[in-house]
């Protein structure tokens, strides 16, 4: 009977041990050995284990590790999530606690360290000095018949190209941009439009790089004819270096201001996931309009034109990876 009674003690108290045991570990916690792979979804990741495959809802934790690729064979310790919902459902939800690749332990990543993404915005401007200007000058004339209107504007708007071509010196380039003809007409109420002449538009554009020349090109114009200046805008040519250098500017304003974040959250940044230019220059902006056909044909005070500085702007976006024990 002592012996019985000491068998009995001995199962109750390995069975205790093993009550105990059980109660121990966390009830969804299993261990999954698979290979990674890809989702449709992207971003995406999920371990296959040959028949079922387990969706890994925190891989943003593990996905700086130099082994963490498509294929590679890895053990994880972590809890099944049946209540997370994905779009694709590909596999059942996994949160690993521990993922390491098979046969190297020493290179175990636990989620323990938080990994977080920020979107962030970097700024610049950049000041250069113009390099080209264009002007379109038009020569605008009208008479009764179109044939007159026409021919009086081919003598000025020839009288005009010679002169433009000659204020704006060898390296200017001077071509038509725009002709027309159209019938003026007056309408009267209760008849139809009556046409009482016609207008003539011979345009010309000027693109020149000696911008110290802009002026006397407008005077010349005004003189031998033309009489309708849409404006002038100034430009640059070259604008590459100035593009660089704005970009540069941004890029590093972005990549501070993500530094900043992360020191903020007591973290580093980790490493930068995207980034994506919106670069852009301000359009050239027209900085002289005049009627030309108010200016007197007699000798006068030359037109003053200043130059001014163009802003070469540059927007870059980036996502930068944080980590911190938040």
């Amino acid at each position: 009977m002592k012996r019985l009674v000491g068998v009995i003690s001995l199962i109750a108290i390995l069975f205790g041990a093993t009550a105990v045991l059980v109660a121990a570990e966390p009830p969804n916690e299993i261990t999954v050995r698979g290979r990674l792979k890809r989702t449709i979804e992207p971003g995406g990741w999920v371990i296959t284990t040959g028949t079922t495959e387990y969706l890994i809802i925190n891989s943003s934790n593990f996905q700086a590790e130099d082994w963490f690729k498509e294929g590679t064979e890895v053990e994880a310790v972590g809890e099944t999530k049946p209540d997370v919902v994905s779009t694709f459902m590909e596999g059942t939800p996994f949160a690993a606690r521990l993922l390491r690749p098979v046969g190297q332990s020493n290179t175990s990543v636990t989620a323990e360290n938080k990994r977080t993404r920020v979107l962030v915005t970097g700024d610049a401007i950049v000041q250069a000095q113009p390099d080209t200007a264009i002007l379109t000058i038009s020569v605008v004339t009208q008479a009764k018949q179109a044939i007159d209107a026409q021919q009086q504007n081919a003598t000025k708007s020839d009288a005009v190209m010679r002169a433009v071509k000659a204020a704006a010196g060898a390296g200017a380039e001077v071509k038509t941009s725009g002709y027309s003809l159209q019938p003026q007409r007056v309408f009267k109420e209760g008849q139809p439009p009556n046409i009482s002449g016609y207008e003539a538009r011979n345009s010309v554009t000027v693109t020149m790089s000696d911008l110290t020349k802009v002026g006397s090109v407008i005077d010349a114009a005004g003189q031998a004819g033309a009489n309708d200046l849409a404006g002038i805008s100034f430009t640059l040519r070259q604008d590459r270096p100035a593009r660089n250098q704005a970009l540069s500017e941004a890029t590093a304003e972005a990549i501070s201001k993500a530094r900043v974040i992360a020191q903020a959250l007591g973290g580093k940044v980790v490493r930068i996931v995207e980034v994506q230019e919106e670069g852009f220059q301000r359009p050239p902006q027209p900085l002289y309009q005049e009627n030309l056909m108010m200016r007197s044909t007699v000798a006068a005070a030359p037109t003053p034109i200043q130059v001014g500085s163009l802003d070469i702007s540059s927007r870059v976006q980036l996502v930068a990876e944080i980590e911190t024990n938040m």
